[in-house]
């Protein structure tokens, strides 16, 4: 059993109930107004009571939260985590004498078994006469008996888990500052793998008990601290000087220690990211900048991390958070927290620490963070997501190795055939920040707050019956727009359309399988025929055919049929720069009545049969006709 890969599955389900905690806490803080004051203190009543009414059913959330989450958004899934909730409750309250509290990991768990049960039943079949309770229609049914089950465990062992769970807060608890610290450094190593949702689970909303004026039990730290209970917000604090102060901070020595020719990008993309953890406390396109290529100065971080935990709680601060440690939910929570202002002189001196901190070491030992090298993700992302996508698509192995793709705010969380057939560097290529494997098919591509766009693109892909031709680069160097070609007949695309490149070595690959259907007698040009019908056209260098051949070496002849990657043409690089108008190699494809849209990869240096430079998208009858060329 892949252990890492459920738990990446159910740190992604998680996302989805969490959304409903900011409402709550809006409302909470709109309540809070001085209604009374203009005679309107039941709109006040009825905000707060609203707010916390979210809080209380917060357990049910997360129930059928979870099971719509593990099984794209089943609706009987849903239903049946609902119903499992109701049945659990109202059981245990009745043979306890009150309500067993499981809490939020309560109704994670019923979620657990709702999807659990979905996944096992949705394909059975039944004898017709009774198949109207086969597939997902069994769910509800033996989701019955499964909670029917659960009750009774919890009847008869409940009071002694509830006596345990009381231990066991109450121990992590008296570990005081230093607890605060081990878990501000844990929650900030499991950030890269998408586990500390996972992790938070039982520090936000089991551990800790509070008794409302009402009698009501509240647990754990987040919903303690929006019942108005004064010890909690420890496990919270902390991480506002971390997202508010320290992460902008590393954006911002990044952006002054890249090359000056590349800052104008650098600034737009970090400026946003430092913007995105400012206000809204997500990280993850700062922290992956740094992550694969300095790893010790991640764990510093992490340590600086439980740090700012720490002095948080030695200084009595309590402030809490309805989704993350931004500004705004630092405005928005401001009226319950506690010392919540010296937040903020402790995040300023976080972020001149980091900035200096990061900037010498980035200066001392040459960590190529973006802007320092060519191959960063430099690119804007807004403009370019539906044409990078079937890219992505490419390098994530194609369409046949996608099992599941999923996207949380800042990473796709994919489920692949074969994680081998990932191509790190084109992902890199396409803007990826990090990619991260966690074994048995599960991977997470972190590509910033455009993900989940990123996802509905190719799931559009996935969904239609399209056909779709790749392209590799057909030579180490520097792709450019075919516009910039000095030569107005391939500039004006008037022999085709495609992409062009800048050689740094003189040899020429197959960007595509195929037959060669020409070879020029100056071995300047070659012309490859695809499966699909698709005719491409190789040109090297501008006025190169008067060279007839001189320091040109063809390795294959017409009629041989080549392998993406296979060696073309070899050529002698000084020589025919010297010799001709320029060294720009069109790429393009002749024929372009056969293809319905293109995708072009960012513009800069590629790597000889380097993946996913150039996708074309042909036109139904192309793709269902076979060879277009009697």
């Amino acid at each position: 059993m892949n252990w890492m890969g459920n738990l990446q599955q159910l740190g992604r389900s998680l996302m989805l109930p969490t959304i409903t905690i900011p409402v709550a806490a809006i409302l909470l803080c709109l309540g809070n107004l001085p209604w009374e004051q203009i005679h309107l203190s039941r709109i006040g009543d009825v905000l707060l009571f609203s707010g916390s009414t979210i809080f209380t059913y917060l357990p049910m959330i997360f129930a059928v939260g979870v099971a719509l989450g593990l099984t794209e958004s089943s609706g009987i899934a849903g239903m049946s985590a609902l119903i499992g909730h109701v049945m659990f409750i109202q059981a245990t309250r009745h043979y306890l004498g009150q309500e067993f509290h499981m809490g939020v990991p309560g109704g994670i768990l019923i979620g657990l078994i709702a999807a659990v049960l979905f996944h096992r039943c949705k394909h059975i079949q039944l004898p017709e006469s009774i198949q109207f309770f086969g597939g997902p229609r069994m769910v509800p049914l033996l989701m019955g008996l499964a909670i029917f089950v659960l009750s009774l465990i919890t009847i008869e062992v409940g009071p002694y888990m509830e006596s345990f769970m009381q231990t066991l807060s109450t121990a992590i608890l008296g570990l005081g500052g230093f607890g605060t610290f081990l878990y501000g450094i844990i929650h900030r190593l499991l950030v890269p793998s998408g586990l500390h949702h996972v992790f938070n689970n039982f520090f936000w909303f089991q551990l800790g008990a509070y008794e409302k004026p009402t009698g009501e039990m509240i647990f754990g730290d987040l919903p303690r601290y929006f019942s108005g209970d004064p010890t909690s917000g420890v496990y919270m604090a902390g991480l506002y000087p971390i997202m508010m102060f320290a992460l902008p901070a590393i954006a911002l020595a990044i952006i002054h220690e890249a090359r000056e020719d590349l800052k104008p990008k650098i600034r737009a993309t970090f400026l946003t990211a430092a913007l995105a953890s400012f206000l809204t406390g997500v990280t993850e396109p700062i922290e992956f900048a740094f992550l694969f290529v300095a790893p010790y100065l991640f764990i510093g971080h992490a340590i600086l991390s439980g740090l700012s935990m720490w002095i948080a709680y030695y200084l009595d601060i309590h402030h809490g958070f309805s989704y993350s440690a931004g500004a705004i939910d630092f405005i928005i929570n401001y009226h319950l927290s506690r010392n919540g202002w010296m937040l903020l002189p402790i995040g300023l001196g976080y972020g001149l620490l980091y900035y200096f901190l990061f900037r010498w070491a980035i200066r001392t030992f040459r960590i190529p963070t973006p802007g320092r090298e060519e191959g960063s993700p430099l690119e804007e992302w807004a403009g370019d997501i539906p044409y990078r996508s079937p890219l992505i698509l490419q390098a994530l192995g194609g369409k046949e190795n996608i099992k599941n793709i999923e996207a949380c705010i800042t990473r796709l969380r994919l489920t692949l055939v074969n994680d081998r057939l990932l191509d790190i560097a084109s992902l890199k290529h396409l803007g990826a920040a990090g990619v991260i494997r966690l074994g048995g098919g599960n991977v997470q591509v972190v590509f910033g707050t455009y993900s989940e766009l990123i996802r509905e693109e190719i799931k559009k892909v996935l969904r239609k019956d399209i056909h779709q031709v790749l392209f590799n680069a057909p030579m180490q160097g520097h792709m450019i727009p075919l516009e910039e070609v000095p030569d107005k007949i391939f500039a004006g695309k008037l022999v085709g359309n495609g992409v062009a490149f800048m050689p740094d070595r003189g040899e020429l690959v197959a960007p595509i399988a195929g037959k060669i259907i020409i070879l020029y007698p100056t071995l300047h040009a070659i012309g490859i025929q695809t499966e699909e019908g698709l005719e491409v056209l190789l040109h090297i260098g501008i006025d190169t055919a008067q060279l007839q051949g001189k320091w040109f070496t063809a390795f294959v002849k017409e009629g041989d049929t080549v392998e993406a990657g296979q060696l073309l043409v070899r050529f002698n690089l000084q020589k025919v720069k010297k010799n001709c108008t320029s060294l720009a190699t069109p790429m393009i494809i002749t024929n372009v009545d056969k293809v319905k849209s293109w995708s072009f990869a960012p513009y800069k240096s590629v790597k000889k049969g380097q993946a996913s430079v150039m996708s074309v998208v042909l036109k139904t009858e192309v793709a269902g006709g076979g060879n277009v060329f009697g």
